[in-house]
């Protein structure tokens, strides 16, 4: 379990009389949820958090997740979350820390063999996301400059034909790049 220092930059980064974020605390359970939130802030990106001791352990993907495994996505370590934020979706407000829309893109759960930490102390965190939109098996890879993601595939094919028709019906609206 994480002490309470582990929300302490995220607690510092906000200021809860300005943005609906929830305010959170650590928690003495661990599951297993994992999220990915679609965040349009200076620069779209993708937030993938992964419960684990207590709080949502949280890395900003550089681009949208990949139906390919030869795909490669830069996912760079940031604070903590507490596990409230796991249903946040809002608009966080300008001049505040993340500004912009956040919507949660997918949520399920996730799993790996071995332990968590010894892997991530490691730097090579290899798992399974199974949830609504995705369905894979994952690789965090930490480099000696920053931590990197790779989506490898693992969809059944039912599952890919429905997650290629809302890649092409995004694409169609301009939410998705081409």
């Amino acid at each position: 379990m994480a002490d309470s220092a582990s929300l302490r930059a995220y607690h510092q980064k906000r200021n809860f009389t300005r943005t609906k974020e929830p305010r959170g605390k650590l928690r003495r359970r661990t599951g297993d949820l994992f999220v990915v939130h679609k965040h349009d802030a200076r620069r779209l990106h993708y937030d993938l958090r992964l419960e684990l001791d207590g709080v949502l352990k949280s890395w900003a993907v550089t681009r949208v997740p990949s139906l390919s495994p030869a795909d490669k996505r830069l996912a760079v370590r940031t604070e903590d979350h507490p596990l409230d934020y796991g249903e946040f979706e809002g608009k966080i407000p300008e001049g505040e820390y993340g500004a912009g829309s956040v919507i949660v893109w997918d949520r399920g759960r996730w799993s790996t063999e071995g332990d968590p930490h010894q892997q991530l102390a490691k730097g090579h965190l290899e798992f399974e996301l199974d949830g609504t939109e995705l369905t894979a098996r994952c690789m965090l890879h930490e480099t000696d400059h920053c931590d990197g993601i790779v989506f490898l595939d693992r969809m059944s094919p039912l599952k890919r034909e429905i997650v290629k028709r809302k890649i092409r019906k995004a694409q169609k609206a301009g939410d998705w790049p081409s």
